[in-house]
């Protein structure tokens, strides 16, 4: 068995990709079934991540979940390269859903990068699985436009008063932090004007309401802030510096989550091709076009995992990666409907739930993280400089 020594050596450091994949896979099936889910197929929620949490403590205390962090913040240095592989391995073999894994990757660089000193006390738990972050951005009226938030923070002595309400924000009934985005400048329009603040979930006026999806999951949440108080050693970055976290936050979303996505995808597309009967010409069609869409965004992906781990966060051309993603998918899933044609929509099996679970989540892939128009709009207009339409 892999001594928890090897996970701690100080040479994997600087170890390549390759060598690092190697010892976590070794460690990974050494464990064996000690690292599986308890629950069937998708689980509930609550089940989701409670078996992240148990999952992140191992990780945690066994070193795999510090590689590629920061000392400052608990973690054991190396390339970031590191925490994207982690993420593949533990998704592509179902181990985590790649969902709820991804708050992690989303979330906490941009902590480290903006408020370094808020980091060493936030981001070691969060890290252990002992505390669960969330993402305080969309409302009723500002989803990819985020420039429309209406939410406002006002300064009152040592604390900032946040009155609003946020939407589709995942897993925040589950959470302890929110990193919410709040307009603090009286008569500032767009994207000026807005301030990043990390909040304590259980303070006083947050009222927290799950929502179920048709997908009978209740993932999402609207949350109302009434007279929320917040510390001014909460604020990320600088007052009036919270576009520029957000897009921080954007571009780490389409960094290693998107490229672990993508092996979650594969994963899926192989359990569909292994059930598809020989000589559909149509299924096979489909499958061949998810294949394509897969590969393109992986290899799209690959590039900006590099990017990311030479301290290069993409801009507007992470566009092209929001677009990839929500084609590639749709195309899975959509491939495993006709293959599972029937099975998806009337069976009460353990894979048709799971598999109809996922399907439904993939029609919102052209939703979040930025509707396909938009990311289109951007690479028109930001990356090809073609002029708009009358």
């Amino acid at each position: 068995m892999l001594h928890r020594a090897v996970a701690l050596n100080a040479p994997l450091i600087d170890a390549t990709p390759d060598e690092f994949r190697v010892a976590l896979v070794e460690w990974i099936d050494a464990r064996g079934t000690e690292l599986q889910p308890t629950y069937h197929d998708h689980g509930t929620t609550a089940q989701l991540l409670d078996h992240q949490r148990d999952l992140q403590r191992l990780l945690f205390d066994d070193g795999w979940m510090r590689w590629g962090w920061p000392t400052s913040v608990g973690g054991i240095g190396g390339s970031p390269l590191f925490r994207a592989i982690l993420g593949e391995e533990l998704t592509t073999r179902g181990l985590v859903h790649s969902a709820a894994w991804s708050m992690t990757e989303v979330l906490g660089p941009a902590v480290v990068h903006f408020a370094p000193a808020l980091a060493t006390e936030v981001v070691p738990p969060m890290l252990r699985g002992d505390e669960r972050w969330c993402q305080g951005f969309s409302e009723p009226d500002a989803g990819s436009d985020l420039g429309s938030l209406r939410t406002t923070a006002r300064h009152s002595g040592d604390d900032w008063i946040i009155d609003g309400q946020k939407l589709w924000t995942s897993w925040a009934h589950h959470a302890q932090r929110c990193i919410v985005l709040a307009r603090t400048e009286d008569g500032v329009a767009g994207s000026r004007g807005i301030t990043a603040f990390f909040v304590d979930m259980g303070s006083p006026g947050i009222d927290v309401r799950p929502l179920q999806t048709m997908a009978d999951v209740d993932e999402f949440c609207e949350m109302f802030f009434d007279a929320v108080r917040v510390p001014d050693s909460r604020v990320i970055g600088k007052r009036g510096e919270g576009w520029a976290v957000a897009q921080h936050i954007l571009a780490c979303e389409r960094g290693p989550i998107f490229w672990q996505r993508g092996g979650w995808l594969l994963r899926h597309l192989a359990e569909v091709a292994q059930l598809t009967e020989p000589g559909d010409a149509r299924a096979e069609q489909l499958l061949a076009n998810a294949y394509a869409q897969v590969i393109a965004l992986r290899a799209r992906s690959r590039a900006t995992q590099r990017l990311v781990a030479a301290g290069h966060l993409r801009g507007a051309d992470s566009s092209i990666d929001k677009v990839l993603i929500a084609a590639a998918d749709q195309a899975v899933f959509d491939a495993a409907r006709l293959v599972f044609a029937g099975e998806i929509e009337l069976d009460d099996s353990d894979r048709a739930d799971r598999f109809r679970k996922e399907w439904m989540y993939s029609r919102a892939a052209t939703i979040y993280g930025g509707t396909s128009e938009i990311q289109r709009d951007i690479i028109a207009n930001r990356l090809l400089d073609l002029p708009r339409g009358s």
